[in-house]
């Protein structure tokens, strides 16, 4: 084998993961195509020490701290196929862009590659997107508190989400942009909690360099909104781990044990790309406990 482990993604999952198993005197490689989901916001919160840093900053520092290591390598890369052999797996991936390839061989597999998503009415959200808007109400709830704040998604949980903005606001309006997502029931349940709910298509997103200022919708009615959150739908992208033929729930997760170990031997999986909550310290966490179940594993490999 050329590596110990290869971990696919260089997040805080993938990161807390290398630097663990650099610590347990692991061979890494590290391999990330340096396309993050949030690379459109400008903050990251409720990560301990680092609250409000740049998404961007927090994965420069954790690479600075993580190829401080010897044993830890480095390749900016797309991994195009994951293939198991004797021993071990080939992982196969190529520079975007470029025709290089390569190869390497490792006796286990880290997937920590996030996921990618797509953001309901698209076109007027995106240029809000990280700044008046975000996805993550764990997250960014504290920082619109007290706002006049919008809810726009498409999906069956829109109410249950209503409910936790709905402790940082008296203020909050739900847009389901012409969907049918909230149904009579749900409708009673916001309206019990002061929740307003709009059923009519979202025409636009109006604001100035200071930020959102409302959202128009397609009757011509203006709901004055100084930010909020937005429910995308989200998407694993594993085409490279088809070969394995790993264990996935009904939105295309790794299922993973309480030891990060996906259902085949010597495959882990940890931070979003798994099933549960999607913040920067339970992903880092993950990555944590993956690292010391693979070096116990190597280790009760090699007896």
């Amino acid at each position: 084998m050329d590596v110990d482990v290869v971990v696919i993604g260089a997040g805080p999952a993938g990161l807390a993961a290398s630097l663990n198993l650099a610590r347990a005197q692991r061979t890494v490689r590290l391999l990330d195509s340096n396309r993050p989901r949030h690379a459109a916001t400008l903050q990251s919160h409720g990560f301990i020490t680092r609250d409000g840093i740049s998404p961007l900053e927090l994965r420069s520092l954790g690479r600075e701290e993580v190829l401080g290591y010897p044993t830890v390598s480095f390749e900016r890369t797309t991994v195009r196929q994951v293939v198991a052999i004797d021993g071990g797996f080939a992982v196969q991936a190529e520079q975007r862009g470029a025709s290089a390839e390569s190869e390497t061989r490792a006796s286990a597999v880290l997937i920590a590659t996030g996921l990618s998503e797509t953001l309901p009415a698209s076109h007027h959200v995106r240029p809000w997107y990280g700044t008046s808007l975000h996805s993550c109400m764990d997250c960014d709830g504290y920082d619109k508190r007290g706002q006049a704040l919008a809810l726009i998604g498409e999906t069956p949980d829109l109410v249950d989400r209503a409910m936790v903005i709905r402790r940082h606001t008296d203020d909050l309006a739900v847009f389901t942009n012409g969907s049918d997502a909230v149904d009579e029931a749900g409708e009673a349940r916001l309206a019990e909690h002061g929740v307003a709910l709009e059923r009519t298509p979202i025409a636009a997103i109006e604001g100035d360099r200071d930020g959102m200022r409302a959202v128009v919708l397609e009757d011509g009615r203006r709901s004055e909104r100084t930010g909020g959150f937005v429910r995308p739908w989200w998407h694993p992208q594993l085409e490279f781990a088809e070969p394995l033929g790993l264990d996935r729930d009904a939105d295309g997760l790794v299922l993973v044990d309480r030891a990060q170990r996906a259902s085949v031997g010597g495959v882990y999986a940890a931070g979003d790309i798994t099933p549960g909550f999607r913040q920067l310290a339970v992903a880092a966490g993950e990555g944590t406990i993956a690292a010391s179940v693979i070096n116990r594993d190597l280790i009760a490999r090699s007896r």
